[in-house]
């Protein structure tokens, strides 16, 4: 497959977006357990920087979320990991979509050569 920076950097964000999703529904899924602390995947400042170098590609980091804990030692949320699933499908959704367009122009192009 023909390889760019944009192919590159949608790939890292389709992956991170979907470690994304798998970490919230981790969080929903523990809301209850005592002493569980949420996590947050983190990826675009790395994403950003890495399509500025001209590269595209990143591996998203996971980390123990600040927030303060409830009197069972648990910080999960469900409203911020809802919104926060809404906000990462919205993103999936919009980087398919433009995985689609890419090849698309690469198929566009193939047949007018």
């Amino acid at each position: 497959m023909l390889e760019s920076v944009t192919s590159a950097a949608l790939t890292s964000a389709l992956d991170a977006l979907a470690l994304r999703q798998r970490t919230i529904a981790d969080n929903i899924a523990n809301v209850n357990t005592p002493n569980y602390h949420a996590k947050r995947v983190q990826f675009e400042d790395a994403l950003a920087a890495s399509v500025k170098a001209g590269d595209g590609t990143v591996a998203a980091t996971t980390a123990n979320s600040l927030e303060p804990t409830r009197l069972n030692g648990n910080n999960v949320n469900l409203d911020t990991e809802t919104l926060s699933n809404i906000d990462t499908v919205l993103r999936y959704q919009f980087a398919t979509q433009a995985e689609g367009n890419l090849f698309n122009g690469v198929r566009a192009a193939m047949r007018t050569a």
